[in-house]
């Protein structure tokens, strides 16, 4: 007689699995949640002594090749992936981690399916690539790899399956038995075993739970694409970015800088990195054969113009990881239209903006608290580095006092809350790409030791004078 599979009861809400039916989970305390959901034969998740109990076994024996990398063919993207302190000083030093689950979350029409499809065609294994898709039919895939210029011998690696039955897929898997596996996307995956209905939270998290469990036993690597909310998060539980050794995110500049570097920009940054740094950003341009790498960003972000600066805007020398990239920070205040004054920052944070202001004013006399301001870095790049925020105190000064600085000045340091200009990582690299793509000066803190062709000085005073002279 066949053995009959044993089942449990699972919330669709929170998760939480039961031997029997209940009205309402104890865990979130919704009713009718629970759905009956088959049990798994999980013996291979764990090493079996003789008498069928779990065993385990000394770190040394591991095999050190099951950590190895596979590199993805995309500069960018294995830089955004990472390796040692996120550097690729070798094909093997980056890539795609084996045994591990990526997820990449971006608006639609950004380019999530197109960088999947780049990966399948550029990724270098001598293995099976399994791309799977839920949203698009077999016609429209190949339509889009000869848009892309994937050649014929490059396509007969790659097996295509256009399904988001979980059961075919684990079929496919065992059959195919890939290196690499492509999933576009997370939220029409399915199973009879998690629910009648598709596209649920609950089909989302046990989906990508079997797919990632499948990969980490098999020495192969997952993708899966996941849409995002209006807030720009991945739409769905935040459990499945918890499930996952690296969350990536597709964003695109807000095409409103005015040239043509930029106008077809995608950053992508790691928000969540097991296995490197979350500080690296990959930067695409995307044209008519998909996404191409950018790699020299010195004066991608900067506006090309004659002259001399306006009012309100200073070059800041920010890091983004292992590179440095020179971005314009533009400000402006005009008198507040109401009791308080506004700052309107997306790409600074907002808060970041109100306490430089705040030192401004302590430190400086200058009156900022009844106006309101507007900053902007040009190009659509965001920036989070700690760097930047010499340069747009600099930048702010300039706005309320109407005093332009000087075009050939570059400018990186921390403020402080007490005034005082803090050292910021690799300093040094910050002035020699600075020096190279022309900038005859450079501002930024006091070092030990010092850090030649700068002024360096130690807090917003100096800062201010050396820039414009002891009458300021």
């Amino acid at each position: 007689m066949k053995k009959q599979k044993a089942s449990i009861y699972k919330c669709s809400s929170c998760g939480r699995e039961e031997a029997k039916w209940l009205g309402r989970c104890p865990e979130c305390e919704e009713w009718n949640t629970f759905i009956e959901t088959t049990v798994k034969d999980n013996t291979l998740n764990a090493r079996k002594s003789k008498s069928g109990l779990p065993q385990t076994f000394p770190l040394h024996s591991v095999d050190p090749m099951k950590g190895s990398r596979i590199n993805s063919g995309i500069s960018e993207l294995d830089r955004v992936l990472g390796g040692t302190n996120g550097i690729c000083a070798s094909k093997e030093a980056c890539g795609i981690m084996k045994n591990s689950a990526v997820l990449v979350g971006g608006e639609p029409g950004i380019g999530k399916s197109t960088l999947l499809l780049q990966i399948a065609a550029s990724a270098l294994t001598k293995g099976r690539i399994l791309y799977v898709s839920g949203e698009e039919s077999a016609g429209q895939l190949r339509l889009r790899a000869d848009r892309l210029g994937i050649n014929k011998d490059k396509m007969e690696r790659i097996e295509i399956l256009c399904s988001g039955n979980l059961n075919e897929i684990e079929t496919v898997l065992d059959s195919v038995k890939p290196v690499l596996v492509l999933v576009d996307s997370a939220q029409t995956l399915f199973s009879e075993d998690a629910g009648s209905v598709a596209g649920t939270v609950n089909q989302m998290k046990f989906c990508s739970y079997e797919l990632i469990s499948w990969v980490k036993e098999h020495d192969a690597a997952l993708f899966l694409t996941a849409h995002v909310t209006k807030e720009g998060l991945i739409s769905g539980p935040k459990t499945l970015e918890h499930m996952v050794d690296t969350v990536l995110y597709f964003e695109q500049n807000d095409k409103t800088s005015g040239f043509s570097e930029t106008d077809d920009c995608r950053f992508l940054r790691a928000a969540k990195n097991r296995f490197g740094s979350v500080d690296e950003i990959g930067i695409f341009s995307m044209g008519e054969k998909g996404l191409s790498s950018i790699e020299d960003t010195g004066r991608m972000f900067l506006v090309r113009r004659e002259g001399d600066l306006p009012p309100g805007v200073a070059t800041a020398a920010v890091l983004e990881g292992s590179r440095t990239i020179l971005v314009e920070i533009q400000a402006l205040t005009i008198p507040a239209k109401g009791s308080m004054s506004r700052v309107f920052s997306d790409k600074i944070d907002s808060g970041r903006v109100s306490r430089v202001s705040a030192a401004l004013e302590k430190h400086l006399g200058l009156r900022l608290s009844d106006q309101d301001l507007y900053v902007n870095a040009a190009g659509g790049i965001r920036v989070t580095e700690v760097g930047v925020e010499l340069a747009l105190a600099c930048a702010l000064y300039s706005a309320r006092t109407g005093l332009a600085l000087p075009a050939d000045l570059a400018i990186a340091g921390e403020l402080s809350l007490t005034g005082e200009i803090r050292p910021v990582r690799r300093l040094s690299s910050r002035v020699k790409t600075a020096a190279n793509l022309g900038f005859a000066s450079f501002l930024g803190p006091l070092t030990e030791p010092p850090v030649s062709a700068m002024m360096a000085v130690k807090d917003i005073k100096t800062a201010i004078k050396s820039v414009y002279g002891s009458d300021h």
